[in-house]
């Protein structure tokens, strides 16, 4: 069995009782409630709180890449995302170490919306002046970081009562949003999450060339 010292990739453990994830999940939950208010009392607020492609591009709101990160567009999408970072971000969190895991947690949702803003201008891919909210975007950069780094992660996805490696449910999950927005007209933020699974990717790529042996190990563990 790989030690448990052999989790972590950073030069010292932070053994502090908190737990970052446990803290993004309720800033989340508090974020949705007061946004929500927000703009029940006022629409025009939702341009003060989501990403909407149109305003970026002229310099308008540009806090909103920070603030979209923590709206949801409703109840089931805030417990989807919230259920699914209390378990995936808890193993990063445990793999990279408290700070690393929330630098790279919010580069990724920053990474995403940027990502989600460029696509828009292509007109097939993105809308201009669609909105988009929500944390998929950086849990698909933690998504696509456990794809290189525990490829042979058995997780269960979409209520399938099997389970799937890692490697192959990242672009599965990937695949089946995109569909289901297509062939439903459902407003989901697909660019958004490739945005997020890209950085992951590119991340995950980073740490295995620089700690091999420690992601072997880990790598093992989890297959």
């Amino acid at each position: 069995m790989v030690r448990r010292h052999r989790f972590y990739l950073g030069r010292k453990r932070f053994r502090t009782g908190f737990s970052v994830t446990g803290i993004l999940i309720l800033i989340n939950i508090i974020a949705f409630i007061l946004f929500t208010l927000l703009i029940y009392s006022n629409t025009k607020f939702l341009d003060y709180i989501a990403i909407k492609p149109s305003n970026i591009l002229q310099g308008k709101y540009l806090w909103t890449f920070l603030t979209s990160m923590f709206m949801h567009g409703g109840f089931f999408h805030i417990f989807a995302n919230m259920i699914s970072l209390f378990f995936i971000g808890s193993l990063v969190e445990k793999i990279l170490g408290k700070k690393r895991y929330l630098l790279f947690y919010l580069i990724s949702g920053l990474f995403a919306g940027l990502f989600f803003v460029l696509t828009s201008l292509i007109n097939f891919i993105g809308g201009y002046d669609t909105y988009a909210v929500g944390a998929s975007g950086a849990l698909f950069g933690l998504i696509g970081l456990l794809m290189l780094l525990t490829p042979d992660l058995p997780v269960y996805i979409m209520f399938i009562p099997i389970p799937i490696k890692m490697k192959y449910a990242a672009p599965g999950i990937l695949v089946v949003l995109w569909l289901i927005s297509i062939a439903g007209n459902v407003p989901i933020g697909n660019t958004a999450h490739l945005g997020g699974l890209i950085l992951g990717l590119i991340y995950g790529i980073y740490l295995r060339k620089k700690y091999k042996r420690k992601l072997r190990n880990i790598g093992r563990y989890f297959s």
